[in-house]
């Protein structure tokens, strides 16, 4: 690793991030409409983006920094295993395409902002639709810490704000002037800032991709070269563990654990808000249909992206902290005005995500725990500013955690976070097709899924720690090793079918449901259901 400043890289990194600084601020007059002073204009963009502005915000925002850095880095650490996301992101668009337009339609019906919006007005249950909202908060919160944590990787690559000999200030205020850019526009712009550098984010990532693919395998002499590197790598035996330091394809020991993960991780990712919050920014439920079909381009550029970690093995590269594995082979193998290019796309891959997190977690406080709990008779207006201020609340609080703690933590609350927003599954994708799941019932499913998937991964021990050591436990019953959030979503999903019986058989209150049948099939024209944005300011 370099220990002096890329200035080229560097100088590359800083032009892109002033452009998408710029568009940014630019960002609150587009598509501006008159009245600003509602979370559907700030926090929804007007929910009138169309199919390729929607790509890109979705793309943007579940293709992360993160994703960049740690999909290769955990083909670099252990090999084939860590190709679980690409078979995941390929099972998510049909799941998908079943239940988002249905919630695409009672959410433009009944104004929904946030899932728990919905699982209010279905249920009948604040109870509920607080502990959907708490558990979207909790998820997202290390999620965008480690948007901050794949800036820094790049910023600590190039040279800029490293040394542990340096003050501490010092040494992250590279990082605390990007938090401040993000933070400012955000604030100022709204959904619309992180939709618009989207564009500019996705271009640079399969630029990259794109380069790397080819330019890589050639300087290393082919593909062949580089799976026989990478085959006797893993073959070397680790000497904290006494196995294998990886393999090329899962060992049978470890299938259990590679679907599972694949699986549970696909159920997953659109019960994170900030997938939520970007899909109902749509102006249709065709937009949706037709995003869960041109997504999928998304998965081929991952399984790409995931050969560099075998790429970074064949080129030698070694590092302590594998999440620096591939920015090191970017600034090993390009030219440097070329490795700017590529940490300008990781470190823009971390800005439109944390944007939109910041933005989903806010509205999930305003809506179901300020005006639910707090102030019942808020203002849209008031609303508004409610979730500004708490969008840069949850940032200030990814960034102290990015600063006090070890990475690692991070990283471990990060999978303690996909966990924890499975166990929402059975309430919002539940609750979109059938009315039968009681309310108390879901809330009881909910807390036993948390409790043992908290509780499991807390006694799950790795080699460098005691707890959070990973997301794989023994499955009781089977005793093969499985993804902890599967196993609490399956125990989940018995006790809440298990409680329905028991509390209809009693009689039981079951709450109002507020909705209807052909609530869930209206569309923008439909009795009821009107665009958003019947006017579009000129931003004057």
């Amino acid at each position: 690793m370099n220990d002096g400043v890329n200035g080229v890289a560097l100088a590359v990194f800083v032009f892109f991030f002033l452009v998408v600084t710029v568009l940014g601020f630019m960002a609150a007059r587009w598509r501006r409409a008159e009245n600003e002073n509602s979370l559907d204009e700030w926090g929804l963009g007007g929910r009138s983006f169309g199919t390729w502005v929607t790509w890109f915000l979705l793309g943007g925002d579940l293709y992360t920094a993160y994703t960049f850095v740690a999909v290769p880095a955990a083909i670099y650490a252990a090999g084939a295993a860590g190709f679980f996301a690409v078979p995941y992101t390929i099972l998510v668009y049909p799941l998908i395409f079943t239940f988002l337009p249905r919630l695409w339609s009672v959410s433009h019906k009944h104004g929904y902002v946030t899932t728990s919006d919905f699982v209010r007005g279905r249920f009948g249950s604040k109870g509920l639709s607080l502990a959907v909202a708490v558990t979207g908060i909790l998820a997202t919160m290390p999620y965008i810490a480690l948007q901050l944590v794949g800036i820094q990787a790049v910023l600590d690559v190039m040279g800029v704000g490293g040394g542990e000999s340096t003050h501490w200030f010092v040494k992250d205020l590279p990082l605390l002037i990007a938090f401040g850019v993000l933070a400012a526009y955000t604030y100022s712009s709204g959904l619309r800032a992180p939709a618009l550098i989207a564009f500019v984010k996705d271009t640079l990532i399969y630029l990259v991709i794109a380069v790397a693919i080819v330019y890589i395998p050639i300087k290393l002499g082919g593909f062949d070269v580089i799976f026989d590197t990478a085959g006797k790598a893993f073959d070397q035996v680790n000497p904290v563990t006494d196995k294998p330091r990886g393999a090329l394809v899962p060992g049978d020991a470890g299938q259990w654990t590679y679907a599972t993960l694949a699986l549970g991780s696909a159920l997953a990712l659109f019960m994170y808000p900030h997938s939520i919050t970007a899909t109902l920014s749509s102006g249709s439920r065709d937009v949706i249909r037709r995003n869960t079909t041109i997504l999928p381009l998304y998965s081929l550029m991952l399984g790409l992206l995931a050969l560099l970690g075998f790429m970074a093995i064949a080129a030698g590269i070694k590092v302590q902290n594998g999440q620096l594995a591939i920015p090191q082979l970017f600034e090993d193998m390009f030219p440097d005005w070329f490795t700017g290019v590529a940490f300008a796309a990781i470190g823009i891959g971390a800005l439109v995500p944390a944007a939109i997190m910041s933005i989903a977690a806010a509205n999930l406080f305003t809506r179901n725990i300020y005006k639910d709990f707090l102030k019942p008779d808020a203002t849209p207006a008031q609303e508004t500013k409610v979730s500004k201020i708490v969008s840069l609340l949850v940032k200030v609080g990814a960034l102290a955690f990015v600063l006090t703690m070890d990475k690692t933590v991070a990283i471990n609350f990060q999978l303690l976070g996909g966990i924890w927003i499975l166990q929402t599954f059975p309430a919002l994708v539940g609750g979109l097709f059938t009315r039968w799941f009681h309310r108390w019932a879901l809330l009881g499913g909910w807390a036993v899924g948390m409790v043992y998937g908290t509780w499991t991964a807390y006694n799950v021990a790795s080699p460098t720690q005691r707890h959070f050591g990973g997301s794989s436990a023994e499955i009781p019953g089977i005793g093969e090793i499985g993804y902890i959030g599967l196993t609490a979503f399956a125990l989940n999903l018995l006790v809440t079918v298990v409680l329905t019986f028991v509390l209809r058989a009693v009689k039981a209150p079951e709450g109002v449901d507020e909705t209807a049948e052909s609530d869930y099939t209206a569309d923008v024209g439909d009795p009821g259901v009107s665009p958003e944005l019947p006017k579009v300011g000129t931003g004057h």
